[in-house]
């Protein structure tokens, strides 16, 4: 990637170089990238992260923080939800965390053009898809997790099958790029999505007040379209602090960095960048002198909270500019006409 060229495209209120340099100073040498340093690393958010080094063109460190992953992959095709120092910490088996590797790889295949580490990474790939889609339910919906005694968890979540449906999606693509056919992935995505769309009747209600099961399925590209907008409008007064953000749960006056960008994100997504841009605006007060971002701040008192600098929060942050600005080759990734114009299942 041209870096000079990216900082030219960077939009005024960020800088990209700060906000990227948390992220790589965080990461360790093995690849692994915490929350922060001395805190936990949980594969989805690590893989986050990576995503945020390679918008800015961090593409070698990104590289290694996948193979990080590779290495500890479990038999099963799995990870372990959380690990201190590379020592599992929570031995769940979660479909989500899991899955979201394939989303990274895509990201990063889309700015590096690499296919030669995308059929290293492949075996990888399968088996954690393969991991998160033999936990499918007949209805569709996939269940959430396995114990650390191995009992499959009998219950979905809307967010973390949201989640996995853009995970096949770009599982599904990556095969497409290596020549390999895997119907009963497009067969189970197609499940998962019916189930989506099917509102909250075979997920977890109780998580229904947290923001990210409003907006994700919008965000995944499984509600697509008008529906879409009614989706995002019929929610918007719940969870929207005008001119702060959104917040993490609807009952809590605590506004997240993290769920703003993402709403930002999914906004872009279904085609209304205006708005989009709107939101991401408000974000940029909410910074460290560093030009980090904060993770979240609590209102009216408007307390910073937690105090720590995340890694994964200020790389939602440059998706977010990716997707508003197209800074990077995969600025699209989350947009609904990209996949159209991909026809993958």
């Amino acid at each position: 990637m041209d870096l000079e060229l990216l900082w030219k495209k960077q939009p005024a209120e960020v800088d990209l170089a700060q906000v990227a340099a948390l992220i790589s100073g965080t990461q360790k040498k093995n690849g692994e990238i915490p929350w922060f340093e001395g805190g936990e690393t949980d594969p989805w958010d690590h893989v986050e992260s990576a995503m945020g080094l390679a918008v800015c063109g961090y593409t070698q460190q990104a590289r290694l923080a996948y193979q990080w992953l590779a290495e500890c992959q479990l038999s099963d095709g799995s990870w372990y939800s959380a690990y201190i120092n590379g020592a599992p910490v929570d031995k769940t088996r979660d479909t989500n965390v899991t899955a979201y590797i394939a989303v990274g790889l895509y990201h990063y295949y889309l700015i590096t053009g690499d296919t030669a580490f995308l059929e290293q990474m492949w075996v990888t790939v399968r088996s954690a898809i393969d991991f998160a889609v033999s936990l499918q339910a007949k209805t569709g919906e996939i269940y959430w997790a396995k114990s650390p005694e191995l009992e499959v968890h009998p219950m979905a979540l809307l967010t973390g099958s949201s989640s996995i449906f853009m995970s096949i999606k770009c599982a599904l693509a990556i095969a497409k790029k290596l020549g390999i056919r895997r119907e009963y992935w497009e067969t189970a995505a197609i499940k998962l999505q019916k189930a989506i769309c099917s509102g909250y009747r075979l997920f977890n209600i109780a998580k229904s007040h947290y923001s990210m099961d409003w907006f994700y399925p919008v965000l995944c590209g499984a509600v697509t379209g008008k529906n879409a907008g009614k989706r995002l409008d019929q929610y918007w007064k719940k969870f929207v602090v005008e001119g702060m953000g959104v917040l993490c749960v609807s009952t809590r006056h605590w506004v997240t960095v993290a769920e703003t960008c993402e709403l930002v994100v999914a906004l872009a997504a279904a085609g209304n960048h205006k708005v989009a841009e709107i939101v991401f605006n408000w974000m940029h007060e909410r910074r460290f002198e560093d030009g980090s971002y904060w993770c979240g701040f609590t209102y009216p008192d408007m307390v910073i909270w937690p105090e720590e600098k995340v890694t994964w929060t200020n790389a939602v942050l440059l998706l977010a500019a990716d997707a508003l600005y197209n800074l990077s080759p995969a600025g699209r990734l989350f947009s609904h006409d990209f996949w159209d114009e991909g026809d993958i299942f």
